[in-house]
């Protein structure tokens, strides 16, 4: 009984795992970080850099491309200038 007992909470946390990742939102393509009062931009980042810090939130390519413009620094580990073929 205790065996059947584990291996259903077993398949059961499995079936919750399987639920939890379809139902997340794809990762997205850029990010935008902000400083700590929340209204100048610290940096663009690409959705796949590892250091995006705390404060990193999903952007466009359009948002990203624009920020650039707007001489917003870029990531020094993931380069978006480089991926969106910008020279900053």
């Amino acid at each position: 009984m205790l065996k059947w007992t584990l291996r259903a909470d077993e398949e059961r946390r499995e079936a919750e795992r399987r639920v939890g990742e379809a139902r997340r939102p794809p990762a997205p393509e850029w990010l935008i970080e902000r400083g700590l009062d929340r209204t100048n931009i610290v940096a663009v980042h690409t959705g796949e850099c590892w250091d995006p810090g705390k404060r990193g939130r999903p952007a466009t390519r359009v948002q990203a491309i624009e920020a650039l413009r707007h001489q917003v620094p870029t990531c020094s580990k993931c380069r978006p200038d480089t991926v969106l073929g910008i020279e900053v």
